[in-house]
C-alpha cells in the first residue's frame, strides 16, 4: 500500500518561527495558502478520495486545498505535540529562558512545563498510525493508497518508529506543504521519495 505523509501548510505562527503545537489551532496564513496552491499545480501528490487528518484546522484546510474532493477522517491522536509554556513563542524569544534552554540542552527529551514529553508524544502518534493502518488493512478491499495530512512533529514521530531506512526523529523533518511517499508493508514505511 502506498502511504503519503504530508505536513500542513504554513500558519502565521510558522512564519514567525514559533512553536505551534497541539493547543494552538491556527488556520493557514495567506502565504501558506499560496504556497499550497503552487505545490498542487506541480501535481506531486496523488489524487485521493479519502484523507486522514489531525483535528487541527491547519490540516483540514491543507487537505481541502490539495485534495478538494476527498472525504476527511479526523484521527484525534495525530495532533501535534503540546508545547505547553513554549506554545506560540519562538526560540529567539526564549533564548535567555533557563527552562527553555534546559529543554533544548536535553535534545528536547525532558518534559515541557504544562506540555507533553516527546516520548509520550511519539508513542501517541505511532499508536494512532498503527491503529489506522490496521483498520485499512482489515477492510474487505484494502485501499491502494492512503494519504495523511498531519504535522511536522507527527510525521517525524511516525517515521522515527516505522520509517526505513532507519533514521532519528529529527532527520525526518520536512517543510510545510511537503511530505514523504512511502510503501507500507504491514510493518514498516519504506520511504521512496521526499515531495
Amino acid at each position: 500500500m502506498k502511504v503519503y505523509l504530508i505536513r500542513h501548510g504554513m500558519t502565521p505562527g510558522n512564519e514567525l518561527h514559533q512553536y505551534i503545537g497541539g493547543r494552538s489551532d491556527q488556520p493557514l496564513s495567506e502565504q501558506g495558502r499560496a504556497a499550497l496552491s503552487e505545490i498542487k499545480a506541480q501535481r506531486i501528490y496523488p489524487d485521493a478520495g479519502h484523507v486522514f487528518i489531525s483535528p487541527m484546522i491547519r490540516c483540514r484546510e491543507t487537505a481541502e486545498i490539495l485534495f478538494p474532493e476527498a472525504e476527511q477522517t479526523v484521527v484525534e491522536k495525530l495532533r501535534e505535540m503540546d508545547f505547553g509554556v513554549f506554545e506560540q513563542r519562538s526560540a529567539q524569544e526564549m533564548e535567555d529562558d533557563p527552562v527553555y534552554r534546559s529543554w533544548v540542552d536535553s535534545r528536547c527529551e525532558d518534559p515541557i512545563p504544562e506540555g507533553e514529553i516527546k516520548e509520550d508524544f511519539t508513542r501517541r502518534c505511532c499508536d494512532a498510525f498503527s491503529e489506522t493502518m490496521s483498520l485499512m488493512q482489515n477492510r474487505d478491499v484494502p485501499p491502494e493508497t492512503e494519504v495523511f495530512v498531519i504535522h511536522g512533529g507527527t510525521i517525524m514521530a511516525i517515521l522515527s518508529e516505522f520509517g526505513r531506512p532507519e533514521k532519528s526523529y529529527y532527520d525526518w523533518y520536512v517543510k510545510n506543504g511537503h511530505g514523504y511517499e512511502c510503501d507500507w508493508d504491514g510493518s514498516f514505511l519504506h520511504v521512496k521519495s521526499i515531495l
